[in-house]
């Protein structure tokens, strides 16, 4: 197999230790040549300051998460997350970043619709794709596990992703829609080998950690690559035989063991994990 492609430091892997100045010093001190940030911290350092600093050191921006977080209960809050889905497009224009992760959300507050949090989330995305498309900024959706059906994304399939995009893009080559793939949302899925045949070129960013048996925690026990059952390597084999020649992304949230350890060495980790089990 192939060696993988270079690797890019999700802020989030060490979000309790690190503000994004310290991440981007980080990367550069230990030769990794990608970041993504959270927009929270990127509101804290700002933007321009960010943008000014990734530049010189040298970094990739993969992406900027998290735009998305579409159904409301009602029409002046489905106003506000496009205006809020905006700004994200601007600040992720502003990194020069490689995608804007859509992270869709779930159900509105007291609702039961699934189907019509699907119907937001599709009309959402339609907002807001020409803004995106003029700014630059292709929209990467990222189908989450089910488990996070309710309260975060109601999108939980590479299908039903690509079936957002095959409705709203132009075509299968429109790269300013596509999707994200975060192995841990995804590896579970019997028809993920066919998805991302489907997904083809479209797949704009590729996020990597583990799933942990027994998990403790289902949104903050991510593994470590290596410490789970997923297999990172086949999944990439497939994702780069559709063309995909990106950076890995390591996302790892992790509350009781990584974000409790010395920076440093988390990283130093995490470059051993992409070199020896990636």
């Amino acid at each position: 197999m192939n060696k993988p492609g270079p690797l890019s430091l999700n802020t989030i892997t060490v979000r309790e230790q690190w503000s994004l100045q310290q991440c981007i010093e980080g990367c550069a001190r230990h030769g990794i040549t990608g970041i993504s940030p959270w927009r929270d911290k990127l509101a804290e350092y700002g933007v321009q300051n960010a943008a000014k600093h990734i530049r010189e050191v040298g970094l990739t921006v993969t992406g900027l998460c998290r735009g998305g977080m579409f159904p409301a209960a009602d029409a002046a809050g489905r106003q506000r997350a496009i205006e809020d889905n905006q700004r994200a497009i601007d600040d992720a224009a502003a990194l020069g970043a490689q995608c804007l992760v859509l992270v869709v959300g779930g159900l509105p507050p007291s609702s039961k619709d699934l189907a019509g949090a699907h119907a937001q989330v599709q009309d959402g995305i339609a907002a807001i794709l020409p803004y995106a498309r003029a700014a630059g900024v292709p929209l990467a959706i990222e189908p989450l596990h089910p488990m996070f059906a309710a309260d975060r994304a109601c999108v939980n399939t590479l299908g039903h992703a690509l079936d957002i995009c095959d409705t709203l893009g132009d075509g299968a080559a429109d790269r300013s829609l596509g999707v994200a793939l975060d192995v841990y949302h995804v590896w579970w899925d019997p028809h993920l080998s066919a998805q991302i045949k489907r997904a083809g070129r479209r797949i704009l960013a590729f996020h990597i950690c583990d799933w942990l048996v027994p998990t403790t925690d289902l949104l903050l026990d991510r593994g470590m690559m290596g410490d789970g059952v997923i297999d990172i390597p086949g999944i990439r084999a497939q994702v780069e035989a559709q063309g995909y020649d990106g950076f890995c992304e390591v996302e790892i949230m992790s509350a009781n063991n990584w974000w409790r350890r010395d920076a440093d060495d988390v990283l130093r980790t995490c470059i051993e994990r992409h070199k020896t089990v990636v």
